[in-house]
């Protein structure tokens, strides 16, 4: 059983995971609107992970028989200076997600529940993958700053990701 302090933790995870979302798809749509298909691409592939990541946290709830509680999303920025300024947001923010899995896997330790700190391993993973990610988009960007061939050529890159479902809901039925 997990005890109140982890569940309500990993309540508040599943919202921030979806404000992330939503954050994602803002940005998405930031960059669509002025013109950058690969940029807007590279942040819906961010969007649906990040959908992905509430969903495992969803599923891990059910299946210990603990509530999800869904709260209303806060509002997120619309609009950025620049694609630069997007994935240094990104940087920021993935590192406050960061704290929030580590703080869950702090809580997971002090309980001694130990199938919560299992699962909460991915997400630990994961979030290195994600701020590392956001470190190599910022030098690559920064690499073609001011030189319109090569945001051209970059986005063109950007457009090829592709959305890979996260492991833990492979094996899940949906």
């Amino acid at each position: 059983m997990l005890s109140q302090k982890l569940h309500a933790a990993i309540n508040e995870q599943i919202n921030a995971e979806l404000w992330s979302a939503y954050l994602y798809l803002s940005m998405s749509m930031d960059a669509e609107a002025k013109g950058l298909k690969g940029v807007a691409n590279w942040f819906y592939v961010q969007w649906l992970e990040e959908q992905d990541h509430a969903r495992i946290l969803i599923n891990y709830l059910n299946s210990r028989d603990a509530k999800v509680t869904l709260k209303p999303i806060a509002e997120v920025q619309t609009e950025w200076d620049s694609v630069l300024d997007m994935y240094k947001d990104t940087l920021k923010h993935e590192k406050v997600v960061t704290s929030l899995i580590n703080n869950l896997a702090a809580i997971a330790a002090e309980d001694r529940d130990y199938a919560s700190s299992n699962m909460l391993v991915w997400f630990i993973d994961e979030q290195v993958e994600e701020e590392e990610s956001a470190r190599d988009m910022i030098f690559a960007v920064e690499s073609v700053e001011g030189n319109k061939y090569g945001m051209y050529q970059l986005d063109k890159e950007l457009a090829a990701r592709v959305y890979t479902q996260a492991s833990p809901l492979a094996t899940t039925a949906e």
